[in-house]
């Protein structure tokens, strides 16, 4: 399982041991969401990856939204 937490206008990505695998960002030159991994050492095990995949597939179709942060 993977908890997505918004952070400004990104997704951290954590795994059921609480470890942060990376973030899910907004490529606005791509237009299209990206995983970024937290480290080059993250190593995603095939659910976890399964599980970013659903939810950037989410995002894009619009299933999914990343809360926008009022900093006002």
């Amino acid at each position: 399982m993977v908890l997505f937490w918004p952070i400004q206008q990104e997704l951290d990505c954590i795994n059921d041991s609480g470890c942060i695998l990376g973030k899910i960002k907004f490529d606005v030159f791509k237009d299209e969401y990206i995983f970024c991994p937290g480290s080059e050492s993250v190593v995603l095990s095939d659910s976890e990856q399964a599980s970013i995949d659903e939810r950037m597939s989410g995002l894009a179709s619009g299933k999914y939204l990343i809360p926008m942060q009022d900093d006002d």
